[in-house]
């Protein structure tokens, strides 16, 4: 079954669709945003005037550092426009990732015909986590890839401050592995909602903005072997719990 859904998902366009997006997208907000600097909006009710900010370095698309000073643009990023569209927008895309693959197999009566044959709803839990959490890690390297291009095409500096390359290195294993308690959240909403893909969405959208805060916290700039033992225990203790009410799902539900 594994075989199966990792030859499924690397056959689907849509996932080539997501890694393409994954790499476009930070190159956009980077050469964007470098040419909005120093622009000033002015509310037209107001009067109101707002000074268009750029990012300082490569970095801060990836994330910020804990513990920093506060008025280190590095270490602390106030809620705009820029803190917000960084590199954990991924776990909103994972979102439709695990969606659209889910959806599928009870769209096409895959998921019947699997169980008919006396497959293990267990399997398939196991199956669809580890295949969209892979998904959602090379999502990941591919918005790295992205922010390389894009900060090499803005002239953004790749200055490190208050971390090193170590930590960015724990710092992508972090985000990595935390994709995998979104994923089992996702999942087992999909094996809820089955073919009502609008429930599904609009389900994970609320999850995802209730956990999107603690994403930072996390795994950030500065992170070390702790936050991915942590975020690696999250994805295993979650991933068992939730893998096993979505089990229990396909055992006392239909499948369509």
């Amino acid at each position: 079954m594994l075989n199966v859904d990792f030859r499924r998902m690397f056959t689907m366009p849509l996932f080539y669709i997501m890694l393409g997006i994954s790499v476009a997208v930070p190159i956009l907000i980077l050469v964007m945003t470098t040419m909005m600097d120093g622009s000033v909006l002015v509310d037209p009710q107001t009067g109101e005037e707002t000074v268009m900010e750029a990012f300082d370095n490569a970095w801060q698309i990836i994330g910020i550092v804990s513990g920093g000073d506060a008025s280190d643009s590095t270490s602390a990023m106030s809620m705009d426009m820029m803190s917000m569209c960084n590199i954990n927008l991924l776990y909103f895309a994972v979102a439709v990732l695990v969606c659209v693959f889910t959806a599928e197999d009870f769209r096409s009566g895959y998921a019947k015909n699997l169980f008919t044959v006396r497959a293990k709803k267990t399997d398939y839990v196991i199956s669809k986590t580890l295949v969209c959490f892979t998904g959602g890690a090379l999502m990941i390297l591919g918005f790295f890839s992205g922010t390389m291009l894009g900060s090499a095409i803005s002239g953004l500096p790749f200055e490190m401050t208050g971390f090193n390359i170590g930590n960015l290195v724990m710092c992508l294993l972090s985000k990595m592995l935390l994709i995998s308690v979104f994923v089992s959240i996702y999942l087992l909403m999909s094996v809820i909602a089955k073919l009502k893909l609008w429930l599904y969405m609009l389900l994970s959208l609320m999850v995802g903005m209730f956990l999107f805060t603690m994403i930072p916290m996390l795994t950030p700039l500065n992170a070390s072997i702790m936050n991915v033992l942590l975020c690696l225990a999250g994805g295993i203790l979650l991933g068992t719990g939730l893998g096993a009410v979505s089990n229990q799902v396909l055992k006392r539900t239909s499948l369509v």
